[in-house]
C-alpha cells in the first residue's frame, strides 16, 4: 500500500462525515472534513508531512512552509520535519488569525526563521472557496514573504482552485473530494 492510500484510509476514518454543515464560507454542506483529526493522528500526521513534502519538493526555493492557525499548525510542522530529513531545511511558520495582543503584536510565529524576502508555501487541510488561502496569502506577503504556491490536502471542488489561480497563484492538492470518495 502507498503512502498516500494509507493516508487516504485514514482521512476516511477519522476526518470526513457524511452530514450537513454549515461551512467556514457560509455554505451549506452535505459532508464535513475535519483535516486535523489526520493531521494530528501519530500516523496521519507522518504521511501528510511525507506527501506535502513531496508535493513541493521540485518547487525552486522553497525556504518554509505555513499557514494560518490552526489547520495549518501540525502541517507546516510535519512538512518543514519531512523536508529537514531529506537534506532541505524548510521552516515552519504560523499566521494568527489576530495580531499578538500583548508584547510584540506579531501575526506571524517564525519570524526569525524566515527573514523579508524568503520563498514559501503556503499550506491549508482543506480549500472550499479558496478564502482562507488568500487570507494566507496576503498576510504572508504584508509580512514580507514571497508565496509561490499553495498546497492542500484537501480540495472540497467548489470553486477555490479557480479562486486561487484567478488570483495568480498555484494550487497542488494531495486529494480532491472526488479522489478521496471515488
Amino acid at each position: 500500500m502507498t503512502d498516500k492510500d494509507r493516508l487516504k484510509q485514514i482521512i476516511l476514518e477519522l476526518s470526513y462525515e457524511k452530514r450537513k454543515v454549515i461551512l467556514a464560507s457560509g455554505r451549506e454542506s452535505d459532508f464535513y472534513f475535519d483535516g486535523k483529526q489526520t493531521t494530528l493522528h501519530a500516523e496521519g500526521g507522518l504521511l501528510v508531512g511525507k506527501l506535502f513534502y513531496e508535493a513541493i519538493k521540485d518547487v525552486e526555493g522553497v525556504q518554509g512552509v505555513g499557514g494560518i492557525t490552526l489547520g495549518a499548525d501540525p502541517i507546516a510542522t510535519a512538512t518543514s520535519i519531512a523536508a529537514f530529513l531529506d537534506g532541505r531545511p524548510m521552516h515552519a511558520f504560523i499566521i494568527r488569525k489576530e495580531p499578538k495582543g500583548h508584547g510584540t503584536g506579531q501575526w506571524l510565529e517564525g519570524r526569525k526563521n524566515l527573514p523579508p524576502g524568503s520563498k514559501v508555501v503556503i499550506v491549508e487541510d482543506v480549500v472550499t472557496t479558496g478564502g482562507s488561502s488568500m487570507k494566507a496569502v496576503k498576510r504572508a506577503e504584508e509580512e514580507g514573504l514571497k508565496v509561490l504556491c499553495i498546497v492542500s490536502l484537501v480540495d472540497r471542488e467548489e470553486g477555490g482552485r479557480e479562486n486561487i489561480e484567478q488570483e495568480g497563484y498555484e494550487l497542488r492538492t494531495i486529494f480532491t473530494k472526488s479522489e478521496l470518495l471515488a
